[in-house]
């Protein structure tokens, strides 16, 4: 089965990005020992994001001045993107970009489609996790926790999810950063 996992790096007070949308305090953090992601992104095929976080790794990446890059980044590649948003974004040539206006849940059939079997990450974007919570579709909940605060930011999921939704699936310390695995009970899907 296909599962939607939400996997994300978040300071210790539950920021994913400060107040302009910047991860400069994640960078900031000694890499040495981090959580390696290649298996994780072996089992990917297909991202989630909303606009926000697309036109933060366009910029980032220099994506504007190299279209060509897009490619070239190991967490997308060739797979295909879902980019939810009521703009009018443009896609890096030859991209696999896909703009969704509507609903996580109308969404959801085509996005596991195109994961060809493997499973959809859910990159950035607290609120876009929690619309596919409440849509309960959202199966998985990684984490990698960094030792930092922010007095305000993007939260990495804003809403009120009970104990009896989450249950602890694995806790592991990659030198700096503590990395935290949940399964969300109750998801809608069959």
């Amino acid at each position: 089965m296909v599962r939607v996992i939400y996997n994300a790096a978040a300071t210790l007070n539950g920021f994913i990005a400060d107040e302009q949308d910047s991860l400069g305090w994640l960078f900031a953090v000694d890499g040495d020992g981090a959580p390696d992601n290649s298996g994780f992104m072996h089992g990917i095929g297909a991202l989630a994001m909303g606009s926000t976080t697309y036109e933060w790794i366009l910029r980032q990446e220099g994506i504007p001045e190299r279209p060509d890059r897009w490619h070239e980044l190991d967490y997308i590649g060739d797979r295909p993107t879902f980019v939810f948003t009521r703009r009018a974004l443009s896609a890096p040539p030859g991209a696999d970009v896909r703009f969704v206006a509507g609903a996580v849940a109308d969404a959801l059939p085509g996005l596991v489609d195109a994961a060809g079997g493997r499973d959809v990450w859910v990159l950035g974007g607290g609120d876009l996790a929690g619309q596919f919570l409440d849509a309960g579709a959202l199966d998985e909940i990684q984490v990698s926790l960094a030792p930092a605060t922010l007095g305000g930011g993007a939260p990495l999921l804003p809403r009120r999810v009970e104990p009896d939704r989450l249950e602890l699936r694995s806790a592991e310390r990659h030198g700096q950063f503590v990395h935290v695995v949940y399964a969300v009970r109750g998801s809608a899907r069959p």
